[in-house]
C-alpha cells in the first residue's frame, strides 16, 4: 500500500501545515466580517486533526486557508514548509494539485464520468500519462473497496460507494496531506464508520496527515487532536481521551 501513494519514510520533520496568527477579514463597502482572529496551529505529519466548531464560527475559512482554497487577510500560513503568500494562482494550483487531496460532504463527482475516469482526472491535470494514469485509478479503486465498480458512473452507486470513490480521487496525486469537510454527514452510521475506518488506513499505514472538519463524535474518538473554532479564534485544543473523559463530543 506504501508504494501506491509514494509516501518516504520520514523522521522528525517539521509540521505538514502551520497557521501563525491568521486574520481574514472580508469587506464590502459598508461592512466588516473577521472571520478567522489570530488562528495559530501546527498539524503534525502523519496526524489525524479534527475542527469543531458552530455556524459561523470561522471553522470553514480556517479549513479553506489550511488548505490552499484562500490566502489570509494577514498571518503566514506553510504548507509543507511552503508560505502561501507567497505562491501566485498557478503556484498554489500546483501546490493543491500535488501536495493536497480534498474531500468533500457532497462528493463531487463528475456525473457524467465513471469511477475510473473520476479518479484519473486529477492525475490528468498532474500531466500523468493516461496509462499509469489508468493503472494506479484502479489500484486506488481496489484499495477504498470499488475495484469491481470501476465503469460505473456515480448516479449507480450508494451514498457509501461515491464517497469511497471520491476518497481514491482524492488519492490520485498521492498528497501528503488529505481535508475532508463532513465526509460522514451525508452517510448512515454504518457506512460513515467504514469511511472513518478508511482514512485511520491512510493515516496509520501512508502516513498522509489527515484534516477533518466534522462533528461526527466516532471521527472524534479516532482523531489524534480534536480543535475547537468560536468567534474566528481556536479556542480549545484536546484529545480524544480527554473528550471521552468528559463524556463525549460535546463542548460547552
Amino acid at each position: 500500500m506504501a508504494q501506491l501513494l509514494d509516501v518516504p519514510a520520514t523522521v522528525a520533520q517539521p509540521p505538514a501545515i502551520r497557521a501563525v496568527d491568521v486574520h481574514k477579514v472580508y469587506r464590502t463597502r459598508h461592512t466588516e466580517y473577521h472571520a478567522l482572529r489570530g488562528a495559530t496551529l501546527d498539524v503534525a505529519r502523519g496526524e489525524f486533526l479534527s475542527i469543531m466548531g458552530p455556524s459561523g464560527s470561522g471553522k470553514s475559512t480556517l479549513f479553506n486557508m489550511i488548505g490552499g482554497l484562500g490566502k489570509p487577510t494577514s498571518g503566514k500560513v506553510f504548507i509543507d514548509e511552503v508560505d502561501v503568500a507567497h505562491l501566485d494562482h498557478n503556484e498554489l494550483a500546483w501546490l493543491r494539485c500535488r501536495k493536497i487531496g480534498y474531500i468533500f460532504q457532497s462528493y463531487n463527482l463528475i456525473q457524467v464520468m465513471t469511477c475510473l475516469e473520476n479518479v484519473m482526472l486529477p492525475m490528468a491535470f498532474a500531466g500523468l500519462d493516461s496509462d499509469r494514469a489508468r493503472e494506479k485509478a484502479l489500484l486506488l479503486l481496489e484499495l477504498v473497496g470499488l475495484g469491481h465498480r470501476p465503469l460505473h458512473r456515480p448516479a449507480e452507486l450508494s451514498g457509501g460507494q461515491q464517497q469511497r470513490c471520491a476518497i481514491a480521487r482524492a488519492l490520485a496525486n498521492s498528497p501528503s496531506i488529505v481535508l475532508a469537510d463532513e465526509p460522514t454527514a451525508n452517510l448512515d452510521q454504518k457506512t460513515g464508520g467504514e469511511m472513518i475506518e478508511l482514512l485511520c488506513r491512510l493515516r496509520d499505514e501512508l502516513g498522509v496527515t489527515v484534516i477533518s472538519a466534522t462533528h461526527d463524535p466516532k471521527m472524534l474518538m479516532r482523531s489524534d487532536r480534536v480543535l475547537w473554532i468560536a468567534d474566528g479564534k481556536i479556542v480549545r485544543s484536546c484529545t480524544p481521551a480527554e473528550l471521552k473523559a468528559e463524556g463525549g463530543g460535546h463542548h460547552g
